[in-house]
């Protein structure tokens, strides 16, 4: 029987909870018929135990038979303002549909993320990504208009020309992925352009692993002078869901007001204690148009002991922010592997511009190797790849081959990130 994993319930998450079955109970075709097989449930207890999760793979099924938007959808569809799209590193995209109502929902969540991020009027933020279907760019940029920022939209330019422009500007906070603030930084010393003479104090990242890991964000705060890493995590099909916590570095609190979160055993679908890495489980409480019940979102996590943050909330706190995806583990040689972990040793053993992964599967058994890119400033490959050897034996207990390539030969990304590639014989 799985049981609450957050605290109990003071954000009046039960009484949201019945207000959207409510709402959809009738109207959603998705979800209808499993409340009906879930029965009347009277408390959170029973919710989760009797309603049963909900799959990307689910989804993806149901977009499939019931082409494009599938049926998830409690409302008509011309009463839909706003289409996303997923990004299909993990498989297969979704489309995904909000009405007014829902985008007020996720805005409101956003500017969560800005205060706790210390975000005020008086900032001018630059978004370093072009915007198409991923929901999380518009997301943020319309929020941050509510607020009363100073918009700056990089969405056309190269890297140089953005830099050129957060220096022209006076912007004051930065938004993109952990990879984009790395990269962004390199095309800076290539370029030339001293960041030091920016207005940049707060990085906000999210779109990947990495902002709460302490070797990456150090990493992006040395290059950006003056600057802090504030992480935030979300998803297309839930919205913005964390804000990294003001007080502690490399903690996420999850909305609760918005969420009901569970941290589960991604094998047995059973609660995780404190401190146990699993898989977090998010039900939208505010996101009627489109709604998620007890959606596994393959995101790895730990659960914090449920003490009220040195912050002052109650939020739950996930130590370590996103670890990974339960899509993205492997194990080599009988030990898991976890990307976050891999980055974690090449950023903290430092002289790595770049690196990429490669994954030979023969059968049932994975190898694993390293390419790496050194920085300009690292004159000898040799013993960097050597230091990174011995680096990831002593993380990782495994001796893992570790090569140099020549510079600017690995790719750039400026989305997500994919530095993982697999094969297979």
């Amino acid at each position: 029987m799985a049981v609450p994993l957050s605290k109990p319930d003071k954000h009046g998450q039960f009484a949201r909870l019945q207000s959207l079955l409510a709402a959809i109970a009738q109207t959603n075709l998705f979800y209808s018929g499993r409340l009906r097989g879930a029965g009347y449930i009277s408390n959170l207890d029973e919710f989760f135990e009797r309603m049963p999760f909900t799959r990307k793979q689910d989804l993806i099924d149901d977009q499939r038979v019931r082409p494009p938007f599938g049926s998830n959808l409690t409302y008509p569809v011309d009463q839909y303002v706003r289409l996303w799209q997923t990004s299909s590193t993990s498989g297969q995209p979704l489309y995904w549909l909000d009405t007014p109502d829902s985008m007020r929902w996720m805005l409101d969540n956003w500017a969560r993320v800005y205060e706790a991020a210390g975000v005020t009027a008086k900032d001018r933020l630059f978004f370093a990504f072009s915007f198409g279907l991923f929901l999380g760019f518009w997301t943020a940029f319309e929020s941050a208009e509510r607020i009363g920022c100073m918009r700056i939209p990089g969405g056309s330019m190269g890297s140089a020309a953005r830099l050129r422009a957060i220096l022209d500007t006076g912007a004051t906070a930065l938004c993109c992925t952990p990879t984009y603030a790395l990269r962004l930084a390199e095309v800076a010393a290539e370029e030339k352009i001293d960041l030091a003479r920016g207005s940049v104090r707060r990085i906000i990242v999210a779109g990947e692993v990495g902002g709460s890991v302490p070797a990456i964000r150090a990493s992006i705060e040395s290059a950006w002078p003056g600057a802090s890493v504030i992480d935030h995590h979300g998803m297309t099909e839930t919205g913005p869901v964390s804000y990294g916590c003001p007080v502690r570095p490399g903690v996420l609190h999850v909305i609760e007001s918005s969420f009901i979160a569970e941290v589960i055993d991604p094998a047995t679908g059973r609660s995780t204690q404190a401190g146990v890495t699993g898989e977090l489980v998010l039900t939208s409480l505010g996101r009627i148009g489109s709604p998620l019940l007890r959606y596994r979102t393959g995101d790895l996590v730990q659960r914090g002991d449920g003490a009220r943050c040195q912050c002052g909330t109650d939020d739950l706190a996930l130590p370590g922010g996103i670890l990974g995806r339960t899509d993205d583990m492997v194990v080599v040689r009988g030990v898991n592997i976890y990307p976050s972990a891999v980055e974690d040793v090449l950023r903290a053993t430092g002289g790595v511009a770049e690196y990429r992964v490669e994954i030979h599967t023969k059968g049932s058994l994975s190898e694993m190797s390293v390419q790496v890119e050194p920085s300009p400033d690292c004159a000898n490959g040799t013993e960097l790849t050597a230091r990174l050897q011995a680096a990831l034996h002593t993380a990782l207990g495994l001796r893992i081959p570790v090569s140099s390539v020549r510079r600017g030969e690995l790719p750039r990304f400026e989305m997500k990130a994919r530095r993982w590639v697999r094969s297979a014989t």
